[in-house]
């Protein structure tokens, strides 16, 4: 047997048991949703709001303010929205536009 009938046929086993657990193991795992847009940034808006102190931190589960975090967040999507304009759907823009008001908003209400 040579190691491409080896791959092939380990290959096929696949399925039936992965890393110690059976397949219908693996199926009760919750799902990784699909990537999109709209996933992407609502995942960079989450980050702001646990730097800005506005969600809890999931790690240390306190509510840990970080300004200059909140801020580099929030430019990284200023670029993003510049850099990907004429290229997102309607839906996607304005998603990007009113998530950059909000976040600039509480930024500078946490500012002063």
């Amino acid at each position: 047997m040579d190691d491409n009938e080896e791959l092939k046929q380990s290959g096929s086993d696949s399925g039936k048991e992965v890393d110690g657990k059976s397949e219908s193991a693996q199926k009760d795992k919750p799902r990784i949703p699909e990537a999109s847009f709209s996933l992407f940034m609502s995942s960079l808006v989450t980050q702001a709001l646990i730097s800005l102190g506005e969600v809890e931190n999931p790690f240390s589960e306190k509510s840990e303010p970080n300004l200059d975090q909140a801020k580099f967040t929030i430019d990284t999507l200023e670029i993003i929205r510049e850099k990907t304009k004429g290229n997102l759907t309607e839906d996607e823009a304005k998603l990007l536009d009113t998530a950059l008001y909000d976040l600039r908003m509480r930024y500078i209400e946490k500012s002063k």
